[in-house]
């Protein structure tokens, strides 16, 4: 396996991700719009459903290209209609991105090292916030007695961080709480608590694990949109789950109302690696915890997502229609038949050939009832978009004698194999 094919490989399923991204993440807004007032436990399962398939899908599609394997999937008759010129020809974007493949796998890996990098030093925020700063023995007395209510067998450490401006949560197998030291000391002992409360509902349901996770989505797929919608919205009904677990605790969602309108008076933190009260959309969460309301219908968010959804869909449904299925096909008397004279040697992609390619594209194409192909589509790639464009090209060419059905000239589909090697 040459580093050229890896790099190929990458290359295109980072692109295809392009529209596999936005036609998840549109089924998935429309779900979680009719789902709008269901619970949140319901409605974050969805979404984190829609961020596992925004993974799952781009891994199965790089497996399947590693190994070689046919790729004739309607998937790929999708992004043949995409990235192809109109009326099969594949002079347009396919081949242009082909030949830039290198470099669009070299900027997505240095935007990734930096995000990668930046998550690092967080990381490493966390650990010097927890090694650095110094406890309080009341609230480190609350945070133990709280975790023992909430069934939480490890030792939950708490740390007064001077520079934090909202409680937040680290760690799974030596969690950790860091308190803002202006909450530690001026916030009033019953609403600390809620917050701390909350914190504990963070750890008791390993969400700091399910954080770093999305970190990784976002820092892999941080060109695409949609995953960092859906990881907005897995954070805000988890920030409204650990509210809802907090508020049982206690026994009193209003004290935990009044203590998250406390934290609108501190400047919301920047170390996104931990989770915390803060997280969601604090309004929106104090509303539901004092008055909970059932939820309108968004029409104007609803409208795009539905729309985008049926686009892809349809488009989809259209590239899976097997191409070959011609009802003329099974009563030709007789086949069109290829003018050799007109059919010039396919000629081999620079690009290509200087990556050392190779493969076997396999086309269907149409002969019109005056011998010229009027259309061609890959039924199985080469596993490279030049060399595929080429066999498109070369195709475009050709003459035929047209195919014959009750003594007359008749459309009809044909296949060809063009074999890329190299001497």
């Amino acid at each position: 396996m040459t580093l050229p094919f890896l790099v190929d490989c990458l290359g295109w399923t980072l692109l295809h991700f392009i529209w596999q991204g936005a036609l998840v993440g549109s089924i998935t807004a429309l779900l979680l719009a009719a789902l709008r007032n269901a619970g949140p436990m319901v409605r974050y399962n969805v979404a984190c459903a829609g961020l596992l398939a925004c993974v799952m899908w781009p891994a199965a599609e790089l497996t399947l290209r590693l190994q070689g394997a046919d790729m004739v999937t309607a998937q790929m008759r999708f992004a043949d209609a995409l990235f192809t010129g109109a009326g099969g020809s594949a002079d347009g974007l396919s081949a242009f991105l082909q030949g830039q493949m290198l470099w669009i796998v070299g900027l997505w890996a240095s935007c990734a090292a930096v995000l990668a990098l930046r998550m690092g030093l967080g990381l490493l925020w966390i650990e010097r916030s927890r090694a650095g700063h110094g406890t309080d023995a009341r609230l480190q007395a609350t945070v133990t007695r709280l975790a023992g209510g909430f069934g939480v067998s490890r030792k939950v450490l708490l740390r007064v961080v001077p520079e934090l401006s909202s409680p937040q949560t680290a760690g799974w197998f030596r969690p950790v709480v860091l308190v803002p030291a202006s909450l530690a000391t001026g916030m009033p002992p019953d609403l600390l608590e809620a917050l701390l409360a909350h914190e504990m509902a963070h750890i008791r349901r390993h969400d700091y694990i399910v954080n770093l996770m999305q970190h990784a989505v976002e820092i892999i797929f941080f060109y695409q949109p949609a995953v960092w919608w859906l990881s907005r919205r897995i954070r805000a009904e988890r920030e409204q789950i650990a509210d809802d677990l907090a508020a049982r605790h206690t026994g009193s969602p209003r004290t935990l109302a009044r203590a998250l309108s406390e934290l609108e008076r501190f400047q919301f933190s920047s170390h996104h690696l931990a989770v915390g009260a803060d997280g969601g959309e604090l309004l929106a969460r104090v509303k539901r915890l004092v008055r909970p309301d059932a939820q309108a219908l968004n029409w104007t968010a609803v409208l795009p997502a539905l729309g985008l959804a049926a686009a892809c869909l349809g488009l989809y449904a259209h590239a899976s229609t097997p191409q070959l299925a011609n009802p003329q096909l099974a009563v030709l008397d007789q086949m069109p038949v290829a003018l050799f004279d007109s059919c010039a040697k396919p000629q081999y992609p620079a690009a290509d050939l200087a990556a050392g390619h190779t493969g076997t594209t396999r086309l269907g194409f149409e002969v019109d009832v005056h011998g010229k192909v009027v259309a061609s589509r890959v039924n199985r790639t080469s596993g490279h978009a030049g060399l595929d464009a080429a066999a498109h090209r070369a195709i475009a060419k050709c003459s035929f004698i047209p195919g014959r059905a009750g003594g007359k000239p008749v459309q009809a589909w044909m296949e060809m194999q063009y074999v890329w090697t190299l001497n």
